[in-house]
């Protein structure tokens, strides 16, 4: 049967979630590795995104055709037993047979972890980008509001981003302050995204924050389609792929229930 693994994983060991050259520690290896040994054949598997080495996840969506006689509500217990501590399988679903967890979803959120407390949390450092400079909350906000929209995102892509359409949607960009933690969440989410984009996304959104950079230069930023004109590039170790949506939204909630 095909079924949807809601998929969690702390990247910080991890060359990125496709498989590449042998020797290298991937999401997908291990992944592949585990449902080999559950079913005794080797399976392949489609993901709803493939983020690069560092960067985590919370709720990745990674497909499979199965053959096993185990229940799909059991699944992640018994796959979480022949998986590393950095890779959880949250949920099993069945879906459709023609269900696929990339090009049937219509919206992703991406969620970056800035750590502004004086002196940088130890126990935050493989999840959160320490940034030690003065932040400005009120420019972010302002910053992130205009980042909202359909765009041309070529600014704000790695240079050799592959795709030449390089228009998205982004429906919703918000900095959220958690002043206990001393956490700062920027939640950003899209159609699409491109190469590195929401890490740009971060960094320029930082260098707003900080006075580099006029919230009111993000149209012109936009508008410029060129790389140079944009921030910095965040760390990849503070984004997490949150949540991955489809249009049943029957599915969205057997996806993520209770989260």
């Amino acid at each position: 049967m095909r079924t949807a693994l809601v998929v969690s994983y702390e990247g910080t060991n991890f060359h990125g979630y496709q498989i590449q050259r042998p020797g290298l520690r991937t999401v997908q290896g291990q992944l592949q590795d585990a449902l080999q040994q559950l079913t005794g054949s080797a399976v392949e598997t489609e993901v709803a995104g493939r983020t690069d080495a560092g960067v985590h996840a919370r709720g990745q969506i990674v497909v499979s055709d199965l053959q096993t006689p185990i229940p799909v509500p059991h699944l992640p217990r018994v796959l979480n037993t022949r998986l590393p501590a950095d890779l959880r399988v949250r949920r099993a679903v069945e879906v459709p047979a023609a269900f696929n967890p990339r090009y049937d979803a219509v919206r992703k959120t991406y969620c970056y972890v800035v750590d502004v407390s004086r002196t940088g949390d130890v126990f935050k450092r493989f999840t959160a980008y320490y940034y030690p400079y003065r932040l400005d909350f009120s420019r972010l906000s302002e910053g992130a509001k205009l980042l909202k929209g359909t765009h041309d995102f070529t600014s704000f892509c790695a240079a050799a981003t592959p795709v030449t359409n390089k228009v998205r949607t982004l429906y919703d960009v918000r900095v959220d302050l958690q002043a206990e933690e001393q956490l700062l969440r920027i939640w950003v989410t899209g159609s699409g995204f491109l190469w590195n984009m929401v890490r740009i996304l971060v960094g320029t959104l930082l260098d707003v924050g900080n006075g580099k950079i006029r919230p009111s230069s993000i149209p012109i930023i936009l508008g410029a389609c060129d790389r140079t004109k944009a921030g910095h590039t965040a760390p990849a170790h503070g984004l997490t792929l949150w949540e991955v949506a489809y249009t049943d939204e029957q599915l969205n909630k057997s996806l993520y229930a209770n989260w």
